[in-house]
C-alpha cells in the first residue's frame, strides 16, 4: 500500500446486532404491508443495536468497560465507539488530527476485523484487518485512479489480486510482499499482454534478456526455467 496504515493510537469485535430473521407467511414472500412492517422493525432493532451499550462514565479516570464513549486526545486524535476494559474494543471511529480516518472493528485497542481506512490524500482501503494492519481480503482505491482488489498481508499486497491502473494497464495474478511475484498476466492499455511468471515485479523472460541471453536459445530457456523454480 502506498500509504501506511500503522498510525499509532490507543485504539472494537462488533457488538452483536439484533438480526431480523425475516418472516414468511405460507412460505410465500410477505405482502407489501408486511414488508413495510418488517422494514420498520428492522430499522427499530438496528437503531437500538447501534447504542446497545450504555454511555461510558463522564469521569474518564473511571474504568470504561462495556460502554460507548468518546475520547479526544490533545493532538486532535479522536475515538468514538465501544470500549472494553478501558480499551477500544468493538465498533468505532478513530479520526486522526492529520485527517486520516478509520471506521470499523477494533479488538483490544487495535484495528481488527472489518473496516474502512480513509487517508487525508483521498486514498481509501476497505477490507479486513488484523493487529492494526490490513490482512486478508481488501480493496484499495488510490486518489490517482489506480485500484487494487485482492489479498493483503501485514499492510502489503500478498496472495492473489488484481491491480488496475488509471492508465488502463492491468495486472492479474500473484503477489508477494507488495510486488507481482509468481504466475500472472499483465495487460497493457493497447492490448499487448505479458503472460507467465513474475519475480519481484519483473517479468521473468525480461530478467534473462537483461543478462544478455538471447530469446529462443537453450541458455535462455534454462534461465527462465531456473528462475521459475526459484519462485
Amino acid at each position: 500500500m502506498s500509504n501506511s496504515c500503522n498510525q499509532s493510537s490507543t485504539l472494537l469485535n462488533t457488538a452483536e446486532i439484533v438480526k431480523n430473521k425475516g418472516w414468511v407467511k405460507n412460505t410465500l414472500l410477505p405482502s407489501n404491508e408486511n414488508m413495510k412492517k418488517l422494514i420498520l422493525l428492522s430499522t427499530f432493532f438496528f437503531s437500538i443495536s447501534v447504542h446497545a451499550l450504555p454511555d461510558c462514565p463522564s469521569d474518564s479516570f473511571v474504568g470504561w468497560n462495556n460502554c460507548f464513549g468518546t475520547f479526544t486526545l490533545a493532538n486532535g486524535d479522536k475515538y468514538v465507539g465501544e470500549w472494553k476494559n478501558y480499551t477500544q474494543h468493538g465498533q468505532g471511529t478513530f479520526t486522526w488530527g492529520d485527517g486520516n480516518k478509520y471506521v470499523g472493528e477494533f479488538k483490544y485497542g487495535k484495528r481488527h476485523g472489518r473496516g474502512t481506512y480513509t487517508f487525508a490524500n483521498g486514498d481509501k482501503y476497505v477490507g479486513e484487518w488484523k493487529d492494526n494492519k490490513s490482512n486478508g481480503q481488501g480493496t484499495y482505491n488510490y486518489a490517482n485512479g489506480d485500484k487494487y482488489v485482492g489479498e493483503y498481508k501485514d499492510d502489503k499486497r500478498h496472495g492473489r489480486g488484481t491491480f488496475t491502473f488509471a492508465s488502463g494497464d492491468k495486472y492479474v495474478g500473484e503477489y508477494e510482499y507488495g510486488n507481482p511475484h509468481g504466475q500472472g498476466t499483465y495487460t497493457f492499455a493497447n492490448g499487448e499482454r505479458l503472460v507467465g511468471y513474475f519475480m519481484n515485479n519483473e517479468y521473468v523472460p525480461y530478467i534473462c534478456e537483461d543478462m544478455g541471453l538471447v530469446k529462443g536459445t537453450e541458455s535462455f530457456g534454462n534461465c527462465v526455467n531456473n528462475l521459475i523454480d526459484d519462485l
